[in-house]
């Protein structure tokens, strides 16, 4: 079967929601990003689609409160959990922040793969194999990115990388593990193989559910 390549860079912010009961309705396709506060994800998302601002930076790690929804084609969507892990944040929006995203990685049927992004230099903190352990519970599919890989010489970041690489064996996943900088866009094209393949895997079914969903 060949894969249909998508165009990211026509992806476009549909909508932020505090929890997935804000959310619009559960169909389709969705690939969520997640990942500690300073780890790069919004970087990594306007890398990707080559947008300078599709997905907010902030100089404060944090600030991202919401789940955030992209629309790269009809009912196919990526979406920027909150950041989760970031110390100055106050115990309270951590716990709220937590309790929406284990929500959304445990209920939201129509999510097919997570992208989990790690400052190479600090991978996998506790939360970070909590999200990976919550996404292997569930028979989901996992991308590590490696993140600021441009932080370190050559040699390191291969080390870095064939490290976590062991170290999430024990997790017994669909686990693969990148390294990815949004500087020198190292493991873009490794990061749009892998969202085209999950966009693919049910592309032919959701075709016909698609065609079947009632008009609003």
């Amino acid at each position: 079967m060949t894969l249909k390549n998508f165009n990211y860079h026509k992806t476009h912010f549909v909508t932020s929601a505090p929890d997935i009961t804000h959310l619009p309705v559960d169909f389709g396709i969705e690939i969520a990003f997640a990942g500690r506060s300073n780890a790069g994800k919004s970087s990594a998302l306007n890398t990707l689609t080559n947008q300078k601002n599709l997905a907010r930076t902030s100089k404060t790690p944090g600030r991202t409160q919401l789940i955030n929804l992209f629309q790269v084609e009809e009912n196919l969507h990526l979406v920027d959990l909150p950041g989760y892990g970031y110390a100055e944040v106050p115990e309270e929006m951590k716990r709220k922040w937590q309790r929406a995203l284990g929500e959304y990685l445990q209920k939201r049927e129509c999510l097919r793969g997570l992208v989990v992004l790690m400052d190479i230099r600090h991978p996998l903190k506790d939360l970070d194999q909590q999200m990976i352990q919550w996404a292997v519970d569930v028979e989901l599919p996992v991308m590590i990115l490696l993140t600021k890989a441009d932080k370190l010489a050559s040699g390191a970041r291969k080390a870095q990388l064939n490290m976590v690489r062991e170290a999430i064996l024990p997790f017994q996943g669909d686990i693969q593990v990148e390294m990815f900088s949004s500087l020198k866009k190292l493991g873009v094209d490794k990061l749009r193989l892998k969202l085209d393949e999950w966009f693919n895997l049910d592309f032919d079914r959701s075709d016909e559910e698609f065609d079947d969903q009632p008009a609003e």
